[in-house]
């Protein structure tokens, strides 16, 4: 018998440079998500591009509000952050600093969300502790990091220009991350 739970997976990330490698890892991440049948909403580049996150000034700009309103709505997230000096970019943090707006809600935070996780840097050291970064900050926002975290290292070309993976192993391992979050909010949904 077919899961006919549609969740609905937001995708979180990239820079401000458009067809970046973060960004093209979340975007092959939600249309395999897509094909497993979740409905899906990228957030990236600009619409992240945030004012800093002053948690005692309750203004919030559209883009802001847009985005809260979209992690309200999600059953799991993806955040791809490319790796900045060994961590998460500035981009990404201010944009998961604004997730603190959710702190009274029913499900405060990211709690009861698979969270798929990508960081691409140049290099395999940065990438791994930009990966280890970002589950901490999960972990802090209630979130639930999925088994496998995607880590590339975008030293070598890692996407063609049409937005396919150069290497099979890339791609595998983006299609599973994408498997693990949809079927973590479809056993979520049954609950």
């Amino acid at each position: 018998m077919a899961d006919t739970h549609q969740p609905f997976i937001v995708g979180i990330g990239g820079t401000t440079r458009t067809g970046s490698t973060s960004e093209r890892a979340l975007q092959l991440v939600l249309a395999e998500a897509q094909r497993a049948g979740a409905s899906v909403e990228l957030l990236s580049g600009h619409a992240i591009d945030l004012p800093m996150y002053s948690p005692g000034d309750p203004g919030r700009c559209g883009k802001a509000n847009a985005l809260i309103s979209a992690l309200r709505r999600a059953n799991g997230v993806v955040i791809a952050s490319p790796g900045y000096h060994g961590s998460v970019s500035g981009l990404i943090k201010n944009a998961l600093d604004y997730v603190e707006d959710m702190r009274g809600d029913s499900l405060p935070y990211l709690e009861g969300r698979a969270i798929g996780l990508i960081a691409c840097a140049a290099g395999w050291q940065a990438s791994g502790t930009t990966l280890a970064a970002l589950r901490s900050i999960v972990h802090a926002l209630r979130g639930w990091p999925t088994p496998l975290g995607v880590a590339i290292n975008s030293i070598r070309q890692t996407f063609n220009e049409d937005g396919t993976a150069v290497e099979t192993n890339v791609a595998d391992q983006l299609g599973l991350l994408a498997q693990q979050v949809v079927e973590f909010a479809r056993q979520r949904a049954k609950l």
